[in-house]
Formats: structure tokens, sequence, C-alpha cells
């Protein structure tokens, strides 16, 4: 069974991008556009943060994007005793 596709919620008003010329330990630029930044990160905020993950596409492109990673719900004790 294939996995459902995810989603992709792209960063508006932050660009990730390398350069060629940049030294084997700057892994990515990136630039804010605050104003935007500041839209989405109201939008996006969970109890104060908002999660991102910087990606490389196919073709090389680099972008980021919402991680929307939820840890799965933990059952109880008293619930798996009853499952039995």
């Amino acid at each position: 069974m294939q996995k459902p596709k995810e989603e992709l919620v792209f960063a508006n008003g932050l660009i990730s991008k390398r350069r060629d010329t940049a030294p084997d330990y700057v892994l990515v630029n990136q630039s804010i556009q605050v104003d935007d930044f500041i839209t989405f990160l109201k939008k996006h905020d969970k109890n104060g943060w908002v999660n991102l993950e910087t990606r490389k596409s196919a073709n090389g492109n680099i972008y980021t994007i919402v991680d929307s990673w939820q840890p799965k719900a933990k059952e109880t004790g008293q619930a798996q005793k009853h499952d039995i």
C-alpha cells in the first residue's frame, strides 16, 4: 500500500538557497522577508513554535516547508488491558 502523499506547506517569506561558491561549512543561505515571514509564523504557530524542514528536491532546488510530523498518541495501560 502506498503512503499518502503529504501536503507541503511552504515557508512563505523565507528563501533558502545554496551558493555554488559557499564554503563547505555553509549548508544553506536564507533570506527572510520580515512582514511575510511573521504572518506565516503567526498562522502556523503551535504553542509558540513553528517547526520547519529544509529539503533538496530531486532537481537540486532547496526549499523549506512546515514540518508537520506529530508523534503518535500513546495508548494507556488500561486501554491495552481491556483489549486482551
